[in-house]
């Protein structure tokens, strides 16, 4: 297949044209990394691009900082999984000036191995020299390289290499989060004790201020991947983040019980996080959505009346209560965190299965409508988290809906979530309804920026590739593609800080999701094989007597196939034996020696 150019997604000749003032191909930074972003979604895993492989360094150098860093990972992602030929091509970026340029190429060789196991181990052998470089902007491509690389090995010689960062002194608070969320993503669902200990030893010693950093949060969650699906194991830990600082704590616990609980579907569990959703925080000017600001300038007027008449004891007095006050805010406020942890929580929990995850779309509508503003910016993530590469149409609609909200961070959040709803599927009714928020939005450039992001995330790979964590007939969940959702979505909590700000590469977590959604059938020498087979519609047949039907409605095609959402494949005849219980992905099937042609 023909490479494609972002343009080819954004489709702005559909666009209805607006006169513009001043000319709008003005070359904007943000509008790049856009592009680098979408150019490496589209082309994910296909191996060649129109930007970057033939002159990157012209495409490169149009973007700043750490656009640079991220315009060079999306190299990355064109050559998925292709060790022996992509690694050859990264190389040369190795020897940039830019430390941006050098650190996007280290996070691009960890994110070609991502999900491969080779016994050279090239990317702990490039990486690891760059783990405690002295550069921070270096750190960071090398530390979230090895996270991706070696995502669910449990590998001890490389979570050793990543340790070592928590504790030194050199590491700011963003290596801090991300060393440890790579260790986090290598002993996904192991509850390795090495990692845990380390992680809390480090929780343990950070200041409050540090822990107010935006990237605090990273450090519990990668706790609670270690933990990952793992129920009560968690209770210790929780009992050990009690010494914490109060507005920390409490958001720290929730995200390492949600985790542990990730897709079992316990009720109780829900139950308990819709409960933290009820309370209600007493919110200062910076959390709540935007107040208008005549109220704030009513307050202040009074505050000045109420000084000038009263005295100076009362004042004292009054100087006091207000402090004691302001204390009882912050901590007020400060829980609110919890409550946004809590809604992905629900998610989280309720993912598995069809029923649940009904059940929480109709608890976000409630959280939508009557919810602190905290909450109403997490449950667009939480809706794109219940159902990632599947475009409800119900859901498709509450999130369009959202996107125009006046909150700028529900608008963000929803936008992108629309993009995590339809990830690979090239919906052609999202993409109809992203192209009029690009038209919505045009003057605003960090929507638009989620508009385009999303746009590259529905036609993800070209439309063969699906972030689902769930295979094998969705009855198993992959902890290292849950892992990765989450590290994305957590990020979005904050998401003119992290995803905004200057932390984008965050989203090449999302790596660790990415699969193949076709169906491939090979003869026993593993030599491609094209077979008729039937697709439809799933049924669920557990527990009926006799050989009942597993698909409805279904068509009949020759392999390789793609298989959607809630799609299952059977051979259309008996020609061949699938040595899988499974179809799905790489099947390798045999031929039936009772068979009779025509028969």
């Amino acid at each position: 297949m023909e490479p494609k150019v972002p343009e080819d997604i954004y489709k702005s000749h559909l666009e209805p044209n607006r006169p513009s003032f001043g000319s709008s191909n003005v070359d904007s930074a943000r509008q790049n990394l856009a592009s680098s972003f979408v150019n490496g979604f589209v082309n994910a895993a296909f191996g060649q691009d129109k930007l970057l492989m033939d002159d990157g360094n012209k495409w490169l150098y149009k973007n700043k900082d750490h656009g640079m860093l991220s315009a060079t990972a999306s190299l990355g992602l064109i050559l998925l999984w292709d060790v022996d030929g992509g690694l050859t091509q990264i190389d040369k970026y190795l020897y940039s000036a830019e430390d941006y340029i050098k650190s996007g190429a280290l996070l691009a060789c960890g994110i070609v191995n991502s999900g491969v196991r080779n016994e050279c181990d090239p990317a702990r052998a490039l990486l690891s020299d760059y783990v405690l470089h002295n550069s921070n902007v270096m750190r960071i491509g090398a530390i979230i390289g090895l996270g991706l690389a070696y995502a669910g090995s449990d590998r001890e010689d490389v979570i050793s290499l990543l340790l070592p960062v928590l504790a030194d002194a050199k590491s700011n608070m963003e290596v801090v989060g991300m060393a440890a969320l790579s260790c986090g993503m290598i002993a996904v669902g192991t509850c390795n004790s090495e990692v845990t200990s380390t992680i809390l030893q480090t929780l343990m010693e950070k200041s409050e201020s540090d822990l107010k950093n935006t990237y605090a949060r990273f450090i519990p969650l990668a706790l609670g991947l270690t933990y990952l699906g793992k129920q009560e194991a968690i209770e210790a830990i929780i009992a050990a983040l009690e010494v914490l600082p109060e507005p920390f704590r409490s958001m720290a616990s929730v995200l390492v019980d949600v985790c542990a609980y990730a897709g079992t579907g316990n009720v109780l569990k829900v139950q308990h996080l819709l409960h933290i959703c009820s309370e209600h925080y007493d919110h200062t000017d910076s959390e709540e959505a935007k107040e208008s600001k005549k109220d704030e300038k009513a307050k202040k007027k009074e505050e000045k009346e109420k000084k000038e008449e009263k005295k100076e004891e009362k004042e004292k007095k009054e100087e006091k209560k207000a402090d004691k006050k302001e204390d009882e805010k912050e901590k007020k406020l400060d829980l609110s965190s919890q409550q946004a942890v809590a809604v992905l929580g629900i998610a989280l929990i309720a993912m598995g299965e069809d029923i649940g995850s009904e059940m929480s779309f109709r608890s976000f509508g409630h959280l939508l409508r009557y919810g602190e503003p905290v909450i109403r910016r997490a449950v667009p993530l939480a809706m794109a988290l219940s159902s990632v590469s599947n475009p409800n149409i119900s859901m498709m609609e509450t999130l369009s809906k959202f996107s125009h909200d006046s909150d700028q961070e529900v608008a963000h959040n929803a936008i992108f979530a629309m993009g995590m709803l339809g990830a690979g599927t090239n919906n052609a009714r999202l993409a109809a309804m992203l192209r009029q928020l690009a038209v919505y939005h045009a003057k605003d450039p960090a929507n638009l920026f989620m508009v385009r992001l999303a746009q590259g995330l529905t036609h993800l790979g070209k439309g063969t590739l699906t972030l689902s964590p769930y295979h094998s007939d969705r009855a198993i969940m992959s902890p290292v593609a849950v892992g990765g959702l989450l590290a994305a979505l957590i990020s979005f909590l904050d998401v003119k800080n992290i995803v905004l700000g200057k932390s984008h590469y965050i989203l090449y977590y999302l790596v660790s999701a990415m699969q193949p959604r076709m169906l491939v059938t090979f003869d026993e020498e593993i030599h491609p094989l094209s077979v008729s087979v039937r697709v439809g519609q799933a049924v669920d047949v557990v527990g009926q007597a006799g050989k009942p039907k597993t698909i409805t409605g279904f068509q009949t095609h020759t392999t390789p196939v793609l298989l959607a959402h809630g799609e299952r494949a059977e051979l259309a005849t008996e020609e061949y034996i699938p040595l899988t219980p499974v179809m799905e992905g790489f099947v390798i099937v045999r031929k039936n020696p009772d068979y009779v042609s025509g028969s």
